[in-house]
């Protein structure tokens, strides 16, 4: 008998929850392939091309960041790279849903073309390996689906839809990841202990060091993070009046190493300074 691992500080949660759950979201973020026809026909692309892009691609962001490019009159390449780029992190998340699912490896590769953002922030909410299974895969079926049936009809009803900011599609993933995140921060929260000792022995204190630690590391890991984003977004803006569609991005992508080397340079100091 197979045991499936607890995912830590993670409540039980009955089979029917996840599938309600995993439909939503399938449901809600498979809408917005209106909005991906809507602007993908408006670069120019044909309603065959945009549907094959949804359905080999199948990366929202990858696909709005290459019709974009395309539309502003950007560089092919450019625009690839930038959508290449985007959809690596999916390359992260099935590090993580390989251990996490631990499916056959005669299904992998095509597990592998549903590892996006939603299932697997679906997947990591479950308990365990059973429901993470469930969940990932009806969210994957559902938004599959969804997502190509609705690009298809956007794209054909591109000039009658018009702008998708006015069906509020824009903020369908946003919704969606905010009603995913609220349970596994609540879960967090209870899982830990609401005060600490009053007293406590010395043989006692010293390990309560360790989660001190802990804490810090989270919290400079959260500051490097946020720094990355903000450079990020810095160095695309000041690149936009000076270089074609698709390259703010790729310039985007220097800002994680930048702000890494910076963050060495700053934690060696101390410890140079201390010798």
């Amino acid at each position: 008998m197979t045991t499936t691992p607890l995912q830590a500080g993670l409540p039980p949660k009955p089979q029917a929850t996840v599938v309600r759950d995993a439909l939503g979201v399938g449901t809600a973020v498979g809408l917005s392939g209106f909005a991906f026809g809507v602007t993908s026909a408006g670069a120019g692309m044909t309603v065959v091309q945009t549907c094959v892009l949804s359905l080999f691609v199948f990366t929202g962001a990858s696909q709005f960041a290459l019709v974009g490019a395309l539309g502003s009159g950007g560089n092919p390449l450019a625009a690839a790279a930038g959508a290449l780029l985007l959809g690596a992190r999916n390359a992260f998340y099935g590090l993580r849903l390989s251990q996490l699912l631990g499916l056959p490896a005669s299904v992998r590769p095509l597990a592998a073309q549903w590892v996006i953002d939603e299932t697997s922030a679906v997947a990591l909410a479950q308990p365990d390996r059973r429901l993470a299974r469930l969940g990932f895969t009806v969210t994957g079926v559902s938004l599959y689906a969804g997502w190509n049936i609705t690009t298809f009809l956007g794209a054909l009803g591109a000039s009658a839809l018009g702008d998708p900011a006015t069906w509020g599609l824009d903020a369908a993933g946003p919704a969606v990841f905010l009603a995913l995140l609220l349970p596994m921060l609540r879960a967090r929260s209870s899982a830990a202990p609401a005060t600490a000792p009053p007293v406590a022995s010395a043989a006692r204190s010293e390990p309560a060091v360790e989660p001190a630690r802990g804490a810090l590391t989270r919290r400079a890991e959260a500051a490097v993070a946020v720094a990355v984003a903000v450079l990020a977004v810095v160095l695309a803006l000041v690149c936009v009046p000076f270089v074609t569609a698709g390259v703010p991005v790729l310039v985007a992508v220097l800002a994680a190493p930048a702000v890494l080397a910076a963050s060495r340079l700053l934690t060696r100091r101390p410890s140079r300074g201390g010798h």
